[in-house]
């Protein structure tokens, strides 16, 4: 078989026969993220995933986008009571009232955060220390839930007001805007963040 035939091997949670998760892998799971609008996008996904499979939010990130205005924070934080209501008739997302009402509440800090820090990049960025962590987990039973990192990130963003940003969900955000390169040594990502 000639290398342009060989299947590019993948982190094992990506599995075969889904298009939607190798695009999402391939593309952007682990991309270095800085742009605020992206990390924005990110923090109301990752929120709306707690307690679901990933593929189920990515399959609804189209109606999120539209739900949420282009994921544009100033927009969002300033959604009406009436027009959060109208989000939960929305089929195209997870229509959990405390989840539509938060993304509310979290763009509201979210710009708080670009106030004081100049963007969200540079303050998200900061609990790195501006690099990525490249990791080297050989199978998916290596990858953590949490770590020291998204446990201070995860506190001061709570501390901040923020909701549906515990640990877990901010270390996924973490690992998804490349904060934490965490694809698995043997997948073809993982030397091409």
């Amino acid at each position: 078989m000639t290398k342009s035939k060989q299947k590019k091997v993948r982190c094992a949670w990506v599995g075969a026969s889904k298009p939607l998760y190798e695009e999402y892998h391939d593309a952007e799971w682990g991309v270095p993220v800085h742009d605020d609008r992206v990390h924005f996008e990110f923090l109301i996904l990752e929120g709306a995933q707690a307690g679901l499979s990933w593929y189920t939010i990515l399959q609804r990130r189209e109606g999120y986008r539209k739900a949420f205005k282009g994921f544009d924070a100033q927009k969002v934080a300033k959604m009406t009571d009436a027009q959060l209501e109208k989000q939960l008739l929305n089929p195209g997302i997870i229509r959990n009232r405390l989840k539509v009402f938060s993304a509310r509440k979290n763009a509201q800090v979210f710009l708080k955060i670009q106030k004081e820090f100049g963007s969200f990049d540079k303050y998200v960025w900061s609990f790195v220390g501006g690099k990525p962590i490249i990791n080297k987990r050989k199978t998916l039973k290596n990858l953590p839930a949490t770590t020291p990192e998204s446990d201070a990130l995860s506190k001061d963003l709570k501390k901040r007001g923020m909701s549906f940003v515990g640990s877990t969900i901010i270390y996924a955000h973490m690992q998804a805007t490349g904060l934490v390169n965490d694809h698995t040594v043997d997948c073809w990502r993982h030397h091409n963040p």
